[in-house]
């Protein structure tokens, strides 16, 4: 039974949504380095979320970034983190999704609004992550010290959106997508 108010999400949707879920929480956990001074840890996933922000849309990427992250955060024992970074991971994705080059037009992965998209994205998940440390540390003072492991964790997530990105822009995958 469907609610008036729900949105109709269509089988492949609700798959893909499924699916990004997935792969950000598993490539967040599977190659992972934990940094002792920030107490959290160093990832991919910030790659997946870029990808699916920029390939699938803000809805992806906000649903996607937000509990797959989420998730990763509560099995691998950072549970403190979860609440943090579900609102900072769906905001980097709807950021990334809202900027990037969605507008219906097909093209070029590698588009100057696609690349400052994602590097908004980048700066507000280093931002929002220093919020969340000062809250649960209780000091401005030790959050900014988790900025050097953010930036690097976005550096990272960056570099691997750009050689995903090349391989498949090179496949002209984006003909593939669903175009709103």
């Amino acid at each position: 039974m469907r609610y008036s108010n729900m949105k109709n999400l269509s089988a492949r949707e609700l798959c893909i949504k499924g699916l990004l879920i997935a792969l950000v929480a598993v490539s967040t956990m599977v190659i992972s380095v934990p940094v002792a001074a920030t107490n959290g840890y160093i990832h991919l996933g910030d790659s997946v979320i870029l990808i699916s922000s920029i390939f699938f849309g803000w809805e992806y990427g906000l649903i996607a970034g937000g509990v797959g992250s989420m998730m990763a955060d509560l099995l691998s024992g950072y549970a403190h983190w979860a609440p943090f970074t579900l609102v900072i991971k769906a905001i980097m994705g709807l950021i990334i999704g809202k900027m990037a080059n969605y507008d219906g037009v097909k093209g070029n992965f590698f588009s100057a609004r696609n690349v400052i998209a994602a590097l908004a994205g980048i700066v507000w998940m280093i931002f929002g992550y220093l919020v969340g440390g000062t809250i649960l540390e209780g000091s401005f003072t030790v959050a900014l010290t988790s900025i050097p492991s953010n930036i690097v964790q976005g550096v990272g997530g960056f570099v691997i959106y750009m050689v995903i990105g090349a391989a498949l822009n090179k496949a002209k995958i984006y003909k593939l997508l669903p175009v709103k």
